[in-house]
């Protein structure tokens, strides 16, 4: 599992050959036939939702911010005082790695970003394809714009 900019690797993993299209060599990525492996990083759009105690408006704000700088794929955030959603595409191999890596933002962001102490309390994880036809069908999470930190 990849999060990051393209060509950004994790600490502790080993950096993946990279073959040209065209070049001849089989991409490890792809099984005979053409059908993708499991190791194929794939787009997730992720919506968490957060809430718990109160706490002043303009603290959320701030931590949310802090929040979309330390994470730079973060797409929108809307905050109240007393819960927020987050949503942003996150890059894994399969559902069960984007879920794992949305379930642990919050917790390991929280005291960098100063993040109120709020449980998780929704995540939802779709694929791309789901994303862009649940908004050409009008239904789904719209699309994030205006992108940024903004209440409810």
């Amino acid at each position: 599992m990849r999060r990051g900019r393209p060509g950004a690797q994790p600490n502790g993993t080993a950096e993946r050959t990279l073959t040209s299209v065209g070049s001849g060599t089989p991409d490890p990525a792809v099984r005979p036939g053409g059908e993708p492996s499991g190791d194929v990083s794939r787009l997730w759009h992720i919506t968490l939702s957060v809430s718990g105690s109160e706490a002043p408006l303009k603290e959320v704000r701030r931590a949310l911010e802090q929040l979309a700088h330390d994470h730079p794929f973060l797409l929108t955030s809307r905050y109240a005082n007393d819960h927020a959603e987050i949503r942003y595409w996150e890059e894994a191999r399969d559902l069960h790695d984007a879920a794992a890596v949305a379930l642990r933002l919050w917790g390991e962001h929280r005291s960098t970003a100063r993040l109120p102490p709020w449980e998780i309390v929704g995540l939802e994880v779709i694929d791309r394809e789901t994303y862009h036809q649940r908004i050409a069908e009008g239904h789904g999470p719209l699309p994030a714009t205006p992108v940024g930190v903004h209440p409810f």
